[in-house]
């Protein structure tokens, strides 16, 4: 299966239980870099919408660019209320957005499902001059306990699990081949989430590399969740430590 059809049907667990982005990272943008109702934003790899929603009153407008197509229809409802809003159907390799057209770009959660070589070639066509890109992604925190237990359980029940977001690690020189002179800059913003046992499954059942129904190891991947919620939870909920990291920079 293809990058693009990886979520294919993992939609509604996506819509349901997929993490946002905090008020701080919003915040950082607007204040920070300069998002304002004078902004073009094209978020790339937009999934369900969860960042595109949180932009789109904050820009004069966001074009929500999307491959997939369950994740694109389900991006125009969550995303309806919006008139400046506009999910086109492209990827980062290929937008279809027009040449210098946008301020910044955002991507959340994508970037490691993207040709870096051609991506990087179709951002700078699109961005305006002295444009910048936002890559960003809530992680887990590898160091944590619970998070460890549950490294383990995916690498013994999920052929193809490499690490959570794709294996793309924190180490600041993950970029230095993608942004303009290897320079770019890192934030990190708390967003842990307190989770029921249904929220807990149902995040972990969005995920890539999770199986779902019908596949062999499903029953086992999902009585491994259980016994991790009982062990770690209390009064019906798990902390699942979580930190949102952004890198910015030219390109």
């Amino acid at each position: 299966m293809n990058s693009k059809e990886k979520f294919s049907n993992k939609v509604s667990e996506y819509i349901r239980y997929r993490p946002t982005y905090p008020k701080g990272f919003i915040n950082y943008l607007v204040n920070e870099l300069g998002f304002s109702k004078n902004t073009v934003i094209a978020d790339i790899g937009a999934g369900t919408g969860i960042l595109t929603y949180l932009l789109a009153d904050k820009v004069k407008k966001v074009y929500a660019v999307e491959p997939n197509y369950n994740m694109r229809s389900a991006c125009k409802v969550y995303c309806k209320e919006f008139n400046n809003f506009n999910a086109i159907d492209g990827s980062a390799e290929e937008t279809g957005l027009s040449n210098h057209s946008v301020d910044f770009i955002t991507v959340a959660q994508a970037f490691h499902w993207f040709d870096r070589d051609k991506s990087k070639m179709e951002f700078h066509r699109i961005l305006k001059p002295n444009g910048k890109v936002i890559l960003v992604w809530n992680s887990r925190v590898s160091e944590n306990t619970f998070i460890k237990e549950y490294d383990k359980l995916c690498r013994r029940v999920c052929p193809e699990f490499n690490g959570f977001s794709g294996g793309i690690g924190n180490g600041l020189e993950l970029f230095s081949d993608f942004f303009k002179n290897g320079f770019y800059e890192s934030n990190v913003f708390e967003n842990d989430r307190l989770l029921s046992l249904e929220e807990y499954i149902g995040g972990s059942l969005s995920a890539s590399y999770a199986p779902v129904k019908g596949d062999v190891n499903y029953q086992e991947f999902i009585d491994g969740l259980k016994v991790l919620f009982e062990k770690y939870s209390r009064d019906g909920l798990v902390l699942l430590s979580n930190k949102t990291r952004s890198y910015v920079g030219e390109i």
